[in-house]
């Protein structure tokens, strides 16, 4: 028998993105988000990727990657996942998305802060294959620390 669940689709962002992407943010930090402005500016830049995660058309996730033409090295910048839909694998597929852009591009690593305080995402970095590579002290701005990740893509 078949699950009658609609399937979570990953898809590039889109401009009709912007308001989910924004309410997806203010639910998943509690400081340091991206503003209408940077998401704009990110959804039509040659230098970011932004893919989200839906449900029957609700956005319930969304990955940030950021490149730059003198590196190999692409940086995840946000992964965000709703809180509802946490647990569900949502998180490693869109980090296999976003490894599958970085390659595309012709980066051989993704690399990414995450706050030192954030055990599940740290958890799921670690599964992922994601190893720390360094901290930034007081790194975001309510003080807290910053542990850096970094994943060494192979080629597919």
């Amino acid at each position: 028998m078949s699950d009658p669940t609609p399937p979570v689709r990953l898809r590039p962002a889109q401009d009709g993105d912007l308001d989910a992407l924004l309410a997806l943010e203010e639910r998943s930090f509690a400081g340091d988000r991206l503003s209408r402005r940077q998401y704009r500016r990110h959804l039509h830049s040659a230098t970011a990727c932004i893919l989200v995660a839906t449900h029957e058309h609700r956005l319930i996730g969304s990955a940030l990657l950021l490149f730059r033409r003198t590196s190999r090295a692409a940086r995840l910048y946000s992964l965000a996942i709703d809180a509802a839909a946490r647990g569900q694998g949502i998180g490693r597929r869109l980090l296999d998305a976003v490894e599958q852009q970085a390659r595309q591009r012709g980066c051989d690593r993704v690399r990414l802060e995450v706050r030192a305080d954030n055990a599940a995402a740290r958890t799921l970095y670690e599964r992922c294959g994601y190893a720390r590579c360094g901290q930034r002290a007081a790194y975001y701005e309510d003080g807290a620390n910053a542990l850096l990740y970094e994943k060494r893509l192979s080629p597919h």
